[in-house]
């Protein structure tokens, strides 16, 4: 069995939330050839898809060809929309959710769903994440900020405690990269914005505690959590010479951290993604290709099964039991 917990999708249609709502730059879809589409930010193109973004009989014939016997689909970043109206904010992720349960309640044996809330109001994300646990949905992912407040504000603590008693998991992903707008030739945003968002996340939620304020709190962070595990001397180095600034909410070393999270096996490097098994455990690595887009795995699950460096006890955990376990599955 391979379950990939690390792909994305949008509805074939998307309403007019900026003309609806009368402000701001909704993603809306502009269908400019036969299979493709251009996700459009206002007047501005964001993202040109393929039909495998959003029709699933393209997606169920791609995952029996790269041989991906689950997905776990979750929205694309872009649509968290946390900068608009709360209650606005609602709406969207109502509509995007009600598409993926769609999906899950079609294909139960294909598909497992992770919900979007409007974090920029905890309130409403927790009302969201309620009704998603009664349609079937395992988790939520979230970005790896809200409109730039870090994942340590006190108010967010009430959300992680509602994924922990729900019992569900969290996807953690980067988006609304520091500083993109400086760093935005050459891609930079995407290929070391990203990296640094997720390192930003866990170091966050290790530093203020939300791991042991929080203890079955299941979280999962995206492309091999980022430059978090590759810098740990670093940062447990700065723990240990200067606490004054570093362990001032929390204690603990670090590094003891690691093996209390999970990571997605997105690192384009078998090497890397070797060295971070060696650091976590190989039960905290789920399979995780960024489906379906460029960045992404070209073939999903292709760097872990090709990967000599690892056994194909390692290969079965990544692919099959540690998403299982993450995700709470039968």
């Amino acid at each position: 069995m391979s379950i990939d917990i690390h792909t994305h999708i949008i509805p074939a249609e998307l309403p007019d939330f900026s003309k609806q709502f009368g402000y701001g730059e909704f993603i809306t879809l502009h269908h400019h050839l036969p299979n493709k589409a251009w996700m459009m930010q206002g007047d501005k193109k964001f993202r040109e898809i393929d039909i495998n973004c959003w029709d699933v009989s393209v997606r169920l014939e791609e995952m029996d060809k790269f041989k991906i016997d689950i997905q776990v689909i979750s929205t694309i970043p872009v649509m968290f929309s946390y900068w608009a109206k709360h209650e606005d904010g609602l709406v969207v992720s109502r509509f995007l959710n009600d598409h993926i349960a769609e999906i899950i309640n079609q294909y139960p044996k294909k598909f497992v769903g992770l919900a979007t809330v409007p974090m920029q109001d905890v309130s409403l994300a927790i009302k969201e994440l309620e009704r998603c646990k009664t349609l079937g949905f395992k988790g939520v992912q979230i970005g790896s900020n809200v409109n730039q407040k870090n994942l340590t504000e006190q108010e967010f603590g009430e959300f992680f405690a509602a994924c922990e008693s729900l019992d569900m998991a969290l996807f953690i992903h980067p988006w609304q990269m520091m500083g993109q707008e400086y760093i935005s030739k050459y891609w930079l945003p995407w290929l070391v914005g990203m990296p640094a968002e997720t390192a930003r996340a866990i170091a966050n939620m290790i530093f203020s505690g939300v791991f042991d304020k929080h203890p079955n709190l299941r979280v999962c962070f995206a492309h091999g959590g980022g430059s978090f595990i590759p810098t740990i001397g670093r940062i447990e180095h700065g723990w240990e010479c200067r606490p004054d600034l570093v362990a001032i909410d929390n204690p603990n070393n670090p590094r003891n951290y690691l093996g209390k999270f999970w990571v997605d096996s997105h690192t384009c490097d078998k090497k890397l993604l070797k060295y971070i098994i060696d650091e976590i455990g190989v039960d905290k690595v789920v399979q995780g290709s960024d489906y379906p887009f460029p960045l992404g795995e070209a073939v999903p699950g292709e760097l872990v099964r090709t990967a000599n460096n690892l056994s194909e006890k390692e290969k079965h955990i990544i692919l099959d039991e540690a998403p299982r376990k993450w995700l709470k599955l039968e």
